[in-house]
């Protein structure tokens, strides 16, 4: 069986703090633990490649406070669940620009990238400073005039520190709004979509195994001919 990869915008932190009457910054710590109670329960459900959307490169136009909480609290993430994540065989990776985040924090994200390279359970990709146009654009560059759709799949995975991939199979957004901001949009292009109501903070695993419920009911036909209709064909 092929590895299932599950992408999620982690849609709707700053309305579930307005909701509740609390700063958005009360938003973004419940939004962390929800992805903790999500990487807990994806290799249980079949997933094997999870890619999050943290930080899109258009988030920099947030309020340079918000954005400075951001990353502080990625940054504790990333330290505070280095062991956890070793522990239960889960390997990490940061995907995005590397050049507009501190020092400190690429420092750490680098720590617990190799801390947990040989993780087989699960593959955790946090996609941090990312584009999907720019990732597009940045492997048309480095491909020049000589290029097959293969190797240039290959070269978007790499402009943003990452390694190879397959293509995601379901693409997730959470918080009720249904759009890809800009999110892996080549490796998406064949995903099945699941849009959610339920707000990032609220998210939970009986919505990711619904979300999967959903994908596993649907034919995929990848531009074919659905299976009962090949009879016949030429």
């Amino acid at each position: 069986m092929s590895p299932l990869h599950v992408a999620i915008v982690m849609d709707g932190n700053g309305r579930w703090a307005e909701a509740q009457r609390l700063p958005r910054a009360a938003g973004h710590r419940e939004g962390a633990r929800a992805v903790r109670r999500i990487v807990e329960a994806a290799p249980d459900l079949g997933i094997s490649i999870l890619t999050l959307y943290a930080f899109s490169s258009d988030n920099w136009r947030r309020p340079d406070d918000e954005v400075t909480w951001l990353m502080r609290l990625f940054r504790t993430y990333v330290r505070s669940e280095r062991r956890n994540l070793t522990a239960n065989g889960v390997r990490f990776s940061v995907i995005g620009r590397r050049d507009r985040i501190s020092d400190k924090l690429r420092q750490d994200i680098e720590v617990t990238e190799r801390a947990t390279l040989s993780g087989e359970r699960l593959w955790l990709r946090v996609a941090v400073d990312y584009s999907g146009r720019d990732a597009i654009l940045r492997a048309a560059q480095l491909a020049g005039a000589d290029i097959d759709r293969d190797r240039f799949e290959r070269l978007i995975t790499l402009v943003d520190h990452g390694a190879p991939v397959p293509p995601v199979d379901l693409f997730i957004r959470s918080g009720g709004e249904r759009r890809l901001s800009d999110f892996l949009l080549w490796e998406s292009a064949y995903a099945e979509l699941h849009f959610s109501n339920r707000l990032w903070p609220e998210f939970g695993a009986m919505d990711l195994e619904a979300a999967l419920v959903d994908f596993h009911s649907r034919e995929r036909r990848f531009g074919g001919l659905p299976e009962q209709r090949r009879v016949g064909v030429a």
